[in-house]
C-alpha cells in the first residue's frame, strides 16, 4: 500500500542515530509483503534498531527482536511510542540470542528476518557477547549456532531472510560469510530459494568500503 511505503521512506529520519548504519526500511516492507503471510509472526534474532519492528507493526505482523542493548531496546520503544505505533505484538528483549527459547517457541514463526553484524564492519558495544567484537572464528561459531536456532522457530514452508554480506579482515582476507551461512542453514534442512543482491546508492560507498580500504 503507498500510505506505507511513504511511511516507510520517512522512518529511518526519526530513528536512533547510534553511530551505526540505519536498516532500510523500504526493503525492510519488500521483504515482509513477499515472503511472509499475512498477519505473520516474525522473530529477529540481530534485532538493532527500531525499522523491522515498526515496519512488522504497520505492515499487520507480529515481531519478536532480541538485542544485546539495553540502551537500544529502550530507544527502540521511544521511536515507537514517538510515531505512535500500534505496540501490540511489538516485542524487543535485551538478551543473548542463544537463549532465544525463552522468548520464542519452535515452529512457531512465520518468518525469520535478520540482518547480523557483518564481522566486525561496525562496533556495536563493548559487551563480550556481541559477535562484532570477536576474532573471525569465535564470530563465526556463535553466528552460525544463533542462525541454526533460529531456523528451528520456523513453521513449515516458511521463510528466512538474511541481509548479509562478505567482508575482509584488517589483513585484507576475503570471508565468506554468506557462504558460511548456506552451509549452516542447509544443515538444519533449509533450501536456498533465492539469492537477491540489493544496489545501494553510489553515495554510501564510502561508508562500506572505509575499514577495506583504508590506509
Amino acid at each position: 500500500r503507498n500510505d506505507n511505503l511513504t511511511f516507510s521512506k520517512n522512518l529511518q529520519l526519526t530513528a536512533n542515530d547510534n553511530g551505526t548504519s540505519v536498516f532500510d526500511p523500504v526493503l525492510c516492507e519488500i521483504c515482509y509483503r513477499w515472503w511472509c503471510p499475512e498477519g505473520g509472526a516474525i522473530f529477529d534474532p540481530f534485532a538493532g534498531g527500531s525499522v523491522r519492528g515498526l515496519i512488522a507493526r504497520l505492515t499487520g505482523h507480529s515481531y519478536t527482536g532480541i538485542d544485546l542493548c539495553q540502551e537500544q531496546v529502550e530507544a527502540n520503544q521511544v521511536n515507537a511510542e514517538a510515531l505512535d505505533v500500534d505496540t501490540e505484538g511489538l516485542q524487543w528483549v535485551c538478551d543473548d540470542s542463544l537463549n532465544m527459547d525463552k522468548y520464542v517457541e519452535d515452529g512457531t514463526a512465520d518468518m525469520v528476518f535478520t540482518c547480523p553484524p557483518y564481522f566486525d564492519l561496525e562496533k556495536y558495544s563493548n559487551d563480550p557477547r556481541d559477535i562484532s567484537n570477536m576474532e573471525y572464528e569465535g564470530f563465526t561459531d556463535v553466528f552460525i549456532k544463533i542462525m541454526q536456532k533460529a531456523a528451528r522457530k520456523l513453521k513449515d514452508n516458511r521463510f528466512c531472510v538474511v541481509v548479509l554480506l562478505d567482508v575482509r579482515d584488517k589483513e585484507g582476507s576475503y570471508h565468506d560469510m554468506t557462504g558460511t551461512l548456506k552451509a549452516a542453514m542447509a544443515a538444519c534442512g533449509l533450501c536456498l530459494y533465492n539469492d537477491v543482491i540489493l544496489l545501494n546508492a553510489v553515495g554510501s560507498a564510502a561508508f562500506r568500503a572505509r575499514r577495506a580500504m583504508r590506509n
